[in-house]
């Protein structure tokens, strides 16, 4: 069934066949290597290539569940913080916390599956093609919705984890899903030169020179110029644990906190303080938002900070972010965590979350349309929390906006991975537009990011740290920033036609011969 190298056909085809799906299990959970904190980012495009030799020459039906085991050892692993907030920070009890974590990895892993049935065209008889091009195709496709649908969950996009790898010079091109294209895409080469011909091995090498002398001639480019003049800027970092942080009796202590670090940065031009830094609701705490914007005014500086609020109208909650001094500017959350933010659930469930000490009232989105935040004459492209997660999303206030802001609280993570490949994520945000991320969270990381995706400073987690920089807000669009992900997702299409329409003898190999088949 497979056309490899002499005289290693019999032992691969025996793991291919009957250890594939432990293969696959074992691949998957290697992949979050490749992201942060490890940054082994080689290793995407290897497990990848594992991947598409296990699914390969296997029935359609074991493909998607070999598939489904990658992806449930990939998000087993890369994710397994859930459990921290599910049941360490949020204190829902280990069988209902192991279930909610349970559920959603099996979800992210049937996004896998149906990646492995589709890959496996009938119509596409030859594997090289399947390989070279459908598989990588259909892969990102499938990345791409995972990324939106029900809300999305873009975690472990293999584009993220090429941040501090040579493919990261594409990210203002095609943004993480462009680069995610071109790591499956060398993972089908490296595949195929063990299951093809001279003919499609060369095919291959040549994606392989392809992709490497554009990336070399995208190195280093500049897509966006400065504009005006640089700010200084200082980023609040409260060090406050989850658990200590809605309690009451700490109130005072936290306004005190973020306030004496505050009038310890006297030259900042802007400070920023995180996600919900004020554990309570705007109108509940005007005197304190007075007197800190009074503070602005006579000191010429401007506070953007986290805080939640309340309209008296409508009877909605919002995650907000104000600007207090000069500037009256507001901007509300609108990417909510679905379970965390809002419950898309009827009432008799609301009852059974109440009675297990689960949250289940929710906050309302914010709307869409609503303008960048404003510093003087420099608009600020907001984000809170997982928004910068959503790259399309962050487009909306470009190019207008010379800066990134993002402010956020993983605290809810602890000591693990999540916050790095967060942070991992921000710094994508920065390299795909061109500009400064300005990261603000509650317990770290916080960070500097310049418009390479480089950390130009950060701050220790779980300290009471301020983050100072000076920065250049800049002007201009990258073609990530004018196009969106329209140019990656046509190309994933027209690789489909292709090898659905010229896979027939292109490659001068045809997948199963005859004579190899079973009586």
């Amino acid at each position: 069934m497979y056309h490899l190298a002499p005289g290693s056909q019999p032992l691969l085809r025996r793991v291919l066949t009957s250890r594939g799906r432990f293969v696959a299990t074992a691949t998957g959970a290697a992949l979050p290597l490749s992201f942060a904190p490890f940054g082994h980012w080689w290793l995407a495009p290897v497990l990848l290539a594992v991947l598409f030799l296990v699914t390969e020459g296997a029935s359609g039906r074991e493909r998607s569940l070999r598939g489904f085991w990658f992806g449930f050892g990939a998000f087993t692993t890369g994710t397994y913080w859930l459990y921290i907030s599910i049941h360490d920070v949020g204190g829902v009890v280990p069988p209902i916390a192991v279930a909610l974590c349970a559920a959603l990895i099996v979800l992210m892993a049937l996004y896998v599956a149906v990646w492995g049935l589709l890959s496996g065209l009938s119509a596409v008889r030859d594997p090289a093609w399947r390989v070279l091009a459908l598989m990588p195709a259909v892969w990102v496709g499938v990345e791409w919705l995972r990324g939106w649908l029900f809300s999305g969950f873009p975690w472990l996009s293999l584009g993220y984890g090429q941040i501090d790898g040579p493919l990261a010079a594409w990210a203002p091109v095609i943004g993480v899903h462009g680069v995610s294209l071109l790591v499956a895409l060398l993972a089908g080469a490296l595949a195929v030169a063990l299951i093809g011909p001279n003919r499609a091995r060369i095919i291959g090498l040549g994606l392989v020179a392809a992709v490497a002398l554009s990336t070399a001639m995208l190195t280093g480019r500049e897509w966006t110029a400065p504009a005006g003049e640089p700010l200084n800027v200082a980023l609040i970092q409260g060090g406050i644990t989850q658990d200590r942080k809605w309690l009451l009796e700490e109130l005072e202590t936290t306004k005190a906190l973020f306030s004496d670090l505050t009038l310890n940065v006297d030259q900042a031009d802007l400070i920023i303080w995180p996600e919900a830094a004020i554990p309570a609701l705007a109108h509940e705490e005007e005197d304190f938002l007075r007197s800190m914007r009074e503070l602005m005014k006579a000191r010429r500086q401007e506070l953007i900070l986290g805080i939640l609020t309340f309209d008296f109208g409508t009877g909605e909650f919002r995650n907000s972010l104000l600007t207090v001094g000069a500037g009256t500017g507001v901007y509300h959350k609108r990417h909510l965590v679905p379970f965390g933010e809002y419950f898309p659930v009827p009432e008799f469930i609301r009852n059974v979350l109440r009675l297990m000490n689960l949250p289940y009232t929710d906050i309302t989105p914010g709307l869409d349309g609503q303008r960048p935040l404003m510093v003087g004459s420099v608009a600020l492209a907001p984000s809170i929390c997982y928004e910068d997660a959503f790259g399309d999303e962050l487009r909306d206030f470009l190019p207008e906006a010379g800066l990134l802001v993002n402010v956020s609280n993983d605290g809810w993570f602890g000591n693990s991975i999540a916050p790095h490949q967060h942070l991992q994520m921000a710094r994508y945000r920065a390299l795909e537009s061109g500009r400064f991320m300005l990261r603000s969270t509650n317990t770290g990381i916080t960070a500097v990011i310049d418009p390479h995706g480089r950390i130009v400073q950060q701050g220790e987690q779980f300290q009471a740290v301020v983050v100072s920089a000076l920065v250049q807000p800049r002007q201009g669009a990258t073609p990530w920033v004018r196009f969106g992900n329209w140019p990656v997702l046509s190309a994933c299409v027209l690789l489909i036609v292709a090898a659905l329409g010229w896979s027939s003898g292109l490659l001068g190999y045809h997948s199963v011969h005859r004579q190899d088949r079973p009586a």
